[in-house]
């Protein structure tokens, strides 16, 4: 599927498969967290009890798009990775497609951060004795579940994940990591099937 143009159907229903999956094993966690006698609000860090904590929190994950950006973008340039065909066939083209992106990347960014940062950082780093190695250790999963973007595109989005995990960790929150993940993937998603369209042969 990733190495061939898509249709309409093909990828809204690959988007629903991600939907899916991602929401099961969110759930599974929500009901191990349950069994050991806590919510899912420990995992993602409280909720927000007013507005000025809601514009903290957007403030928070726009420094950390920038930041984040320029140290990831430098490792893209670098190892002059550029979107591969699987990337670019999973972008929408349609208005049906772009309805089911954003609810794609909603998902992505509540469940990846619950499932990474929220759930798997904790526990490998307890398993490993050292919050550090749990953060390591989440940051290279995140990055080898996105191989079939291509090997470069791991090692980016490893650091990437890291990024988000030492976000989390400081913040002791998920929130902010989750507006940055929903941003990277609804709207810089967008924006990229804009360009890649506007300019298929590479931009000027």
């Amino acid at each position: 599927m990733a190495g061939r143009s898509m249709g309409q159907f093909d990828r809204v229903a690959n988007y629903s498969l991600v939907l899916f999956w991602e929401w099961l094993v969110v759930a599974l966690i929500a009901w191990g967290v349950r069994r050991g006698g806590r919510g899912m609000s420990d995992l993602v860090g409280g909720s927000w009890s007013t507005t000025r904590s809601v514009l903290r929190d957007l403030g928070i994950a726009f420094l950390f798009l920038f930041g984040s950006g320029i140290i990831v973008g430098a490792i893209q340039f670098a190892l002059r990775n550029r979107p591969n065909l699987a990337v670019r066939s999973l972008l929408p083209e349609t208005p049906l497609e772009i309805v089911f992106w954003i609810a794609l990347s909603a998902t992505a960014a509540f469940c990846e951060e619950t499932i990474f940062r929220g759930y798997l950082q904790r526990q490998l780093g307890a398993f490993a004795g050292n919050a550090l190695a749990g953060l390591v250790l989440q940051g290279a999963l995140f990055g080898v579940c996105h191989g079939y973007q291509g090997a470069k595109s791991v090692v980016a989005l490893g650091v990437y994940g890291c990024l988000f995990g030492l976000l989390a960790q400081r913040q002791r929150s998920l929130r902010p990591g989750m507006i940055a993940h929903f941003l990277q993937d609804g709207v810089g998603g967008l924006m990229l099937s804009y360009l890649l369209k506007r300019f298929p042969n590479g931009l000027p």
